[in-house]
Order: C-alpha cells, then structure tokens, then sequence
C-alpha cells in the first residue's frame, strides 16, 4: 500500500466536508429543510443520516461492528432535527468522529479486518466505502443548494463560462 494512502483518503473526506460546508453557509433554515416531495430527502434529512452512518461507522472502528446496535437507522430519514444550529453540530460531530478514527490509523493497520453488518472488510476497503458513501450524500447536499438557489447560488469549483480562465490561472 502507498505510503501516502493515509494522507491521500484525509485530502479526499475534507474536500468533501469542505463542500458540504460551504453549501450550509449559503442556505438558510428553510433551504435546509425543504424537500423536492415525499420520496425525496431534506439536507437535513441527508445530514442526519451522514451523522448517524458517521457515528455508527467510527465508533470503536476496530473493536464493534461498524453498525452498532444503539443506531436507529430508520429515525435517521424522519424529521427530527429542528433548527440549522442543530443540524450543523450533527454535520461536525459526524465528521469529528471520522476524523479521529482515521487520525488513529497507521500504515499497519491498512490490511487489519473490520466488520460492517457482520461482513469482513480490509481497513481500506472500508475506508473507500464510506468515501463513496459520504461523497454521493455531500453531492446530494451540493445539488439541492444549487437548485433552492438558483442565479444566488456562488460556485463551489470554477464557475460555468471560467473554464479557460481558471485552466489559464492554473497553468501560469
């Protein structure tokens, strides 16, 4: 395994909470609670899920399954969160206790068994897993910004028409 696989995965989940972040800065309470329809998640509904995944998942990472038996999965797609305040200490708690697990990881650890559901998974493949999770969900979140928003929305990567410029800046 890259020496660098550590750094490399803790880039990747703070690209992906810096998204999410810069998105709840830009909406405001009713942005977070609104829902396209019934089928359809809220960010906070979203969020809620992320902090309930992140906490399960994290937790004692290589002494419990990562689906602990105290996680109400079900509750997590229910409104329960009220208020933005709320919303944004579950987003940082979730991604807190990410963070403190894979701050604890060494290289040995890489190829170590862990369980999700009773399943065995490599420290990577788990790890990968929940990367992919987090950034489908983060991308969810990012969407339903953009479109509550519309022409207000500012731009989280190079704004549509800057192609050129942006790849100009770069390359000088």
């Amino acid at each position: 395994m890259p020496l660098n696989y550590l750094e490399s995965i803790k880039k990747h989940f703070n690209q992906y909470k810096s998204l999410g972040d810069k998105t709840l800065e830009q909406l405001d309470e009713e942005n977070l609670f609104w829902q396209y329809n019934d089928a359809s998640n809220s960010i906070a509904i979203i969020i809620q899920h992320l902090w309930g995944n992140m906490l399960s998942r994290w937790t004692n990472f290589f002494t419990e399954d990562g689906e602990k038996e105290w996680r109400e999965r079900d509750q997590e797609f229910e409104k329960v969160i009220k208020t933005k305040e709320e919303l944004i200490l579950k987003w940082d708690a979730g991604w807190e206790c990410l963070f403190a697990a894979i701050d604890s990881l060494t290289d040995k650890d890489l190829d170590r068994i862990i369980y999700i559901r009773k399943e065995p998974l490599s420290v990577v493949d788990a790890v990968n897993r929940q990367l992919a999770h987090y950034s489908y969900h983060v991308g969810q979140i990012v969407y339903l910004g953009k479109m509550q928003l519309n022409e207000r929305w500012l731009s989280l990567s190079i704004a549509k028409g800057n192609s050129k410029e942006f790849n100009d800046k770069m390359m000088s």
